[in-house]
């Protein structure tokens, strides 16, 4: 393992921002993680596939990039398979795997940027999915102790787009691997939400596969998203705000279309790709930093921008929705 100085981090973040790690080490192996760990005791940044992240400034501390790889079925009985990925697989490589293997469960979430080992931390989800669905462990090496941790699925304390890793375990641990439990027969195919249906009814599918649902989320999200090759980002960049139904009372009853899902009696989810269009930001650019033409969600890098000027452009979008709408919207990638 070599310790090397200065590395730029454009490559290794979505977003394509030019940044810079002070020191900078791979890791292809668990032993080599806890080697790293217990021999250099400065300040650590762990950075996996650098899918969710706005880089704000360069990262004076040792980053430490998991590329630990491996992907296998681990045990099975009559209806369900559990597979256990590493942290460095790139997550939509391992979908497609798992449909591969008729393994049923992630298809919803096919074509997420990032790897495995970050997907608890944010309970990533789409299209009526979500991590905790399927999850059922991952193990985690302590940065302090570098003793190997296995958290369970209530140990995570999942929520929407949260998790322990999230906050009381933030910069605790490193995921190393994840167990997910999937479906080998009798699966339960998700189209619920009405772009997938719509793609299917226009591919004349009645019956659909796992393949053919993965295959209708690829399309929707191709058309709706841009691809981090081709366009810095990092995906949706907002959560949804969910709020009490008092104030989403207030909210319609001065904008009756607002669109809202109902996530129990007294809260509701309101889309804030919508509430973000409505400010009027859907498509605008700001130098080479801007909010993507087909899903306001998105922020863009279009060459040279920097995290900064993302960062602004953000504040200036949540600092407007609030004064419009009288909704805060919070960031899902992580500030750094």
């Amino acid at each position: 393992m070599e310790i090397i100085k200065n590395q730029p981090l454009k490559g290794y973040n979505t977003f394509g921002i030019a940044a810079t790690a002070k020191r900078f080490v791979e890791v292809t192996s668990v032993d080599e993680l806890k080697t790293v760990l217990s021999e250099h005791p400065e300040p650590k940044f762990i950075l996996g596939g650098g899918s969710n992240m706005l880089l704000t400034k360069d990262i004076d501390k040792l980053v430490i990039h998991i590329n630990l790889k491996g992907k296998k079925i681990i045990g099975e009985d009559d209806d369900h398979a559990w597979v256990e990925a590493h942290a460095g697989e790139n997550w939509h490589e391992f979908v497609l795997f798992c449909i591969e293997n008729n393994l049923g469960g992630l298809e919803n979430m096919s074509l997420i940027p990032g790897n495995v080992g970050t997907t608890p931390v944010q309970n990533i989800g789409a299209y009526g999915t979500e991590i905790k669905d399927t999850f059922v462990s991952c193990e985690a090496v302590d940065v302090d102790t570098q003793q190997t941790q296995t958290f369970t699925n209530s140990d995570c304390k999942f929520a929407y787009r949260e998790s322990i890793f999230k906050n009381e375990a933030k910069d605790k641990f490193v995921i190393t691997s994840v167990v997910f439990k999937l479906t080998k027969r009798n699966h339960k195919i998700n189209i619920s939400y009405g772009d997938i249906t719509k793609e299917l009814e226009k591919n004349n599918i009645v019956t659909p596969s796992l393949k053919d649902v993965s295959n209708a989320v690829i399309a929707i999200r191709k058309s709706k998203l841009p691809d981090p090759k081709e366009l810095g980002n990092s995906g949706s960049f907002f959560k949804n705000p969910i709020i009490p139904k008092q104030q989403f009372d207030i909210a319609s009853a001065a904008f009756p279309d607002m669109p809202h899902y109902v996530i129990t009696e007294n809260e509701v989810k309101v889309p804030a790709g919508w509430l973000i269009e409505q400010a009027g930001f859907k498509g605008k650019r700001f130098g080479d930093a801007g909010i993507h033409k087909n899903q306001a969600l998105v922020l863009v890098n279009y060459g040279n921008a920097t995290g900064a000027e993302v960062l602004a452009v953000a504040r200036d979008i949540q600092s407007t929705v609030f004064q419009k709408f009288g909704i805060a919207i919070e960031a899902e990638v992580n500030i750094v």
